[in-house]
């Protein structure tokens, strides 16, 4: 086991610019292998049946999806715990594997029913999401404005999201379009905040928590953009 140092760091505003650019280019490697990860781990969850059977579980009850958003929220904060942690590189990677693998069972039914009912929209979520990412992440690296403050704005609507998320889930209404909607600029704002705090908050042995931060922001704007683009076929 690789014990580390991270106080030893720097951050990575602070950094030399080769030490931050090895810091940038070790994050966005580490993204586009959770990325992958995700996408080879819910094709084989889709074509081995599991998640057929998953969504005959969530179908049984209400509670269900409470109990599945649940244990996705602790798994959530453990993996993240564990990608910060200053012991080990290899606690770090264990986080980030853990929740890419959450990550991947909590999308089986919306993947599922896109696969089954609208493959071309699936397609098409998964362009805009690249472009969308691809220009807050141009807007966050040029204007190079520190985008921490709105860490505050995101916590008090991921809390407002949630309790009306919880809501439809006990009450079984709908969302609506609307909803969708609001949370693709929600998560637009997170993947900016992300991207924002890897320009100027972490230090440069963080690559992999950065990893996860902006791998977890991207999976929320990909989850909307394709529920919405679903919402609009069905209408």
């Amino acid at each position: 086991m690789s014990h580390l140092d991270i106080s030893s760091g720097h951050i990575v505003a602070n950094a030399a610019e080769t030490e931050r650019a090895n810091f940038i280019k070790k994050t966005y490697i580490h993204l586009a292998g959770a990325v992958t990860a995700f996408a080879v781990i819910e094709a084989l969850l889709i074509k081995s049946g599991i998640a057929l059977s998953f969504m005959g579980m969530l179908s049984g009850s209400k509670w269900s999806w409470l109990i599945v958003l649940g244990a996705f929220m602790l798994v959530s904060t453990v993996a993240n715990n564990w990608a910060h942690s200053g012991m080990s590189r290899e606690k770090q990677y264990m986080g980030l594997g853990l929740f890419v693998l959450a990550e991947a069972v909590i999308f089986m039914p919306l993947i599922y029913m896109a696969v089954a009912r609208a493959p071309d929209v699936l397609q098409n979520a998964v362009i805009v999401t690249a472009a969308l990412v691809g220009g807050l992440t141009f807007t966050a690296f040029s204007t190079k404005i520190n985008f921490s403050f709105m860490g505050r704005f995101l916590m008090i609507g991921g809390f407002i999201a949630m309790g009306l998320i919880l809501a439809s889930i006990l009450f079984g209404f709908s969302l609506g379009l609307w909803f969708s909607g609001a949370m693709i600029l929600f998560a637009a704002g997170s993947v900016l905040y992300s991207t924002s705090n890897i320009i100027h908050e972490y230090h440069t042995e963080q690559y992999v928590a950065a990893a996860l931060a902006l791998f977890s922001s991207v999976g929320l704007l990909f989850w909307y953009i394709l529920q919405f683009m679903m919402s609009m076929g069905d209408d």
